[in-house]
Order: structure tokens, then sequence, then C-alpha cells
């Protein structure tokens, strides 16, 4: 523990596909003791689980070693850690990985930690022996139902085990699962010394990350006022001023593009909230409404006011099963009339199917014609019931992977088949590809068994 009264902790990646320039410019265009990189989601686990199954050197997030290697040296010289759940499901390749890239710098003394436990795939069986029932939280049904096709299930960890790893001087932590609010929430245990049973201060951590966990959304990026956003080709990511009393202040790098101000700090604030009274963590339980928020300066907004209380006995738990397969297309339709004859071409495309037999319900196939009013039917205004180019997308999803991959076959056809005006077909014939089911469950804290070690370069 460093004993500081005042951290910067900065998020340069709101999930894999971001920006690599987000945080490169954090380390290059200021100051900055940490720098926190979210990549995962979901179904990313699954994904990473299946790349592992292939090769078992894969598995993990290679942009982030991609990112290492650019920021290495800057990092080293500015005493910046990094903190990333980049580690998926395969945490020592990309440790490994890792240390090739410090090899090739000729770092020597770098220390990356491996946070482990959060991938329970290989004792599901186990624990489900033990009385975990892992029953779907949404629908409530029974997890034997699928266990055959389950192809990963990890266990969202806490916090602590970041701290663990920075108490024993890594530069570097890799983690797999945890929950995006804990990569902040790590580092700040770690600095002030915060206990488990402090949860004011815990709440406060968990808040600050949340703000930032989607990188620059806190900034003005996805900002309803978006035309008040200035530069956003240079958008700045967020810092966060953090002290041990759990006040603190959302900013950026001086002289980057985007805004700081109490309503783009709030839109973050609200996103993906449930209960706003009571979120629950594995670390406490945070009052989001709890928290004053107040502009502090151009681009600061100081943060104050966390209450939390104790965490439940379960942890949250994401599991992913095959469900099927799914196949999807799209065609540019063109010209005078392009709705109706979008309309026709997808009824074509349906009645061909059955005519060879590929016969799909209601619920295995889908149709919508962008441009006319689909994203936010309902909501948004707009007339024009005559657009002058419509986007048709189609698909089917089922059991039947070559039922689901006939129906690839007839959508092209339509460009010398169907009405006028058909084009953007240049992507070729629609395939099967499959359908990773999400399945949420809840595990008690009894059974999670984690790990830190720490290598040397």
């Amino acid at each position: 523990m460093a004993g500081k009264n005042k951290v910067l902790i900065a998020n340069g990646q709101g999930f894999w596909g971001d920006s690599i320039l987000g945080p490169i410019r954090l380390v290059n265009e200021g100051p900055l003791d940490y720098l926190t990189l979210d990549y995962l989601a979901e179904v990313t686990l699954s994904i990473m689980q299946k790349l592992r199954s292939r090769d078992p050197s894969k598995g993990y997030a290679t942009d982030f070693v991609r990112l290492i290697d650019r920021i290495l040296p800057q990092m080293m010289e500015k005493d910046i850690k990094v903190i990333a759940n980049a580690g998926g499901v395969n945490p020592h390749a990309c440790k490994d990985a890792l240390l090739e890239v410090a090899a090739k710098h000729g770092v020597k003394g770098l220390k990356i930690a491996v946070v482990e436990g959060d991938d329970i795939l290989h004792r599901l069986d186990d624990l489900m022996a033990a009385g975990e029932s892992f029953a779907n939280m949404d629908t409530g049904a029974d997890l034997s139902g699928v266990r055959d096709t389950v192809s990963s299930a990890n266990v969202y960890m806490g916090a602590f085990p970041i701290a663990e790893a920075l108490d024993g001087g890594a530069q570097i932590v890799l983690t797999g699962r945890g929950t995006d609010p804990g990569l902040v929430l790590g580092p700040m245990i770690h600095e002030f010394g915060w206990k488990e049973d402090e949860f004011d201060l815990l709440a406060a951590g968990t808040i600050a990350g949340h703000m930032v966990e989607c990188g620059a959304q806190c900034t003005g990026g996805n900002y309803t006022d978006w035309r008040k956003i200035p530069d956003m080709a240079r958008i700045g990511y967020p810092i966060i001023e953090a002290t041990a009393d759990g006040s603190f202040t959302i900013t950026k790098h001086e002289g980057t593009g985007g805004l700081v101000d109490v309503s783009t700090v709030t839109h973050q604030l609200c996103y993906e909230m449930g209960d706003p009274n009571d979120y629950l963590g594995p670390d406490c339980r945070a009052d989001f409404t709890s928290v004053s928020l107040a502009q502090d300066g151009p681009d600061r907004v100081r943060v104050t006011g966390a209450k939390g209380s104790a965490p439940t006995e379960t942890l949250k738990v994401s599991i992913s099963y095959h469900e099927g397969w799914k196949s999807s297309g799209q065609l540019t339709i063109s010209g005078p009339e392009a709705l109706d004859k979008a309309r026709l071409c997808a009824d074509i495309v349906w009645e061909r199917l059955a005519f060879d037999g590929a016969v799909y319900s209601t619920e295995e196939r889908f149709e919508e014609f962008v441009g006319a009013g689909v994203c936010h039917e309902g909501i948004a205004g707009g007339t024009d019931s005559d657009p002058a180019e419509v986007i048709l997308r189609m698909g089917v999803r089922g059991p039947d992977r070559a039922k689901v991959d006939r129906f690839g076959t007839e959508l092209v056809p339509l460009v010398t088949s169907g009405p006028p005006g058909v084009t953007g077909f240049a992507g070729g014939r629609p395939k099967a590809t499959e359908v990773i089911g999400f399945w949420p469950a809840l595990m008690h804290k009894r059974h999670l068994e984690t790990s830190v070690s720490v290598f040397e370069s």
C-alpha cells in the first residue's frame, strides 16, 4: 500500500474493439497513475473459450498485447500501472505474450500478476453436485437442460484480488471475468488501504468505476446533445482523481476533445442501471442515488456522498451455451417505391424457400427495412413513407444448421430475379453461424477460489 492521498485512475477501453488511441493518448498526453482497460462482455468469454479449444495459446484479448507493445516504454518511464481483464479464459497465455513484448523492448524487472478463479467451467459438475443449481436468473430454468452445450462459465470476481496483486508489486494486472467497476476499485483499495467492511468507501469506488467503465461515454461520446461536444475526433478518455475519503473528480487530460460536465457524467451514471438504490456487486451494495455531482471547473465533475452496504452472499455467474444457428444478410433497395420493392423482395425470399421445403416459423425468422423507421419505431418522428432507398435485412435462426444455411442462398438472386434497384450484395452469401445463448446465474461466495501469481520479465 503506497499511502497516497490522491491517485489518478483512467479507463481507456470501454469494450473489446474500442479505439486503441484512447489508452495511447491517456499515457502520452498527461499524468497518470493507473490505466484500466475493459475488454470483456458476457458473450466474449465464450468466443475466447472456443478459440482456446482450437489453439491452447489463444483465449485472451490479443489487442491488449498490441497495445502494451506500443506503450510499454512510456508506461515504464512514467511508472503507470495497467489493470485489464484481457486475460479472458487464458490469462497465462496472455502473460507469456506480454513477457515476449517486454523482451522485445529490453525491459527487465516488469512484474505481471495473473488473477485467477473466475473460470469455473471445469468445476461446473462438481459445483452442481455440491448443491449449486445455477438456475437461470431470468427464467428460473435449471442448467441441467443445457448443460451438455455449455461453452463457458465465469464468476464475477471482486476487486480485492486486484489489490492483492498490486500489493505484490505488479505493474500489469491480468484478470478474467470480474466486475467492470472492480478494475478501478482495486487500485483504490491498494492505495488507500480500504477494508472489506468499509462499505461507503467501497461504494464510492464502485460508482467511480461505473462512471468510467465505458470509456469516452462519460466524456461526450454517445451523448444526446451531441452538437455541443467539441473536437470529438480527439475525444479525451475519462480520468478519476480519487481521494482516500471516497470523494472523487471525473476529468480528462487538458487540451483533449470531448466534454466533462454534470450532464455527460449523469448520462453514464444511469447506464445499465437496475435498482439505483441497490446496485449489487461482489464487494458491496452501492446506492447510486446517494451521490452528489457538482461542476468543479471546466471539464471537472466532483462526486461526493456515496453510501454502501454489505454485499450479498452470492456472486453472479456468466454462463454461455450453444443455442442453435443463425444466418442474416442485407441488400440495398433503391429508386422509386423502394420500400414496397423491399417488402416484395422479402416475400419472394420466404416463398422461394418454402417452395423448396425450407419453412421458418415467425419465431425463427425476421425481416426489417432500415430507412423506414425501424430503429426507433413508434418513438421517433418521421413521415416519409417513400424513402429513396431502404436496407432490407433478413435472417433466420434454428437448431438445423443445413436449414439455416439454405436461407443464405436466396438473398443474392434477388439482384436479377427480383424488382429493379437491388444492390449491395458484395458481401456474398450469408452463412450459418453459431448462436451463443447467455445464461445468468448465481453461486455462493464460499465456492469461489481465487489466486494471484506474480511473474517477472
